[in-house]
């Protein structure tokens, strides 16, 4: 059986949000991802593609890896989302994961710059060889970091980019 989607570059994910200035700081000057491009979409395109009725503007960001996180912010401001205590307390939930390479030098600089891990302790081994920490951006969108003991064994296919 062939797969019904032929992707042809990395997945992107696209977040919406109320402040895409304080968002893009955060994801940009906290998180490390770099700023690739900054466009408005005027309503009609909007509204055309049924993401809003009124104009939107977009920032890309890119990773190390070459994925790529998209930053929109309408035009009018969104709905606030209704979060749950606990990261799966609300069907819907969704959360990114980057899998790092020194997740608690990773953790221990995000902390120094004021991040406020859910987890706890934070990297925490969850199953041998896997260790993770949860995060929240400034609007509450979840972000994960993942470590593997053996990031070859985890994703054989692209054992070649582990080093």
């Amino acid at each position: 059986m062939s797969a019904t989607l032929k992707m042809t570059v990395p997945m992107e994910v696209g977040l919406c949000c109320a402040d895409l200035d304080a968002m893009l700081a955060f994801y940009t000057e906290v998180v490390g991802l770099a700023l690739v491009n900054r466009v408005s979409v005027p309503a009609d395109k909007a509204q055309a593609t049924g993401l809003t009725r009124h104009g939107y503007a977009v920032a890309r960001l890119q990773t190390s890896y070459g994925e790529r996180i998209k930053l929109l912010q309408p035009a009018t401001a969104p709905e606030a989302a209704v979060r749950g205590a606990a990261i799966l307390d609300r069907q819907g939930t969704t959360y990114l994961t980057f899998i790092v390479k020194d997740l608690a030098g990773t953790v221990a600089r995000l902390q120094s710059r004021g991040v406020v891990f859910d987890s706890a302790p934070a990297p925490m081994q969850v199953r041998p060889g896997t260790w993770l920490a949860f995060f929240r951006d400034p609007e509450g969108n979840v972000l994960e970091l993942v470590e593997y003991d053996d990031p070859a064994a985890y994703r054989p296919d692209l054992a070649v980019h582990a080093e």
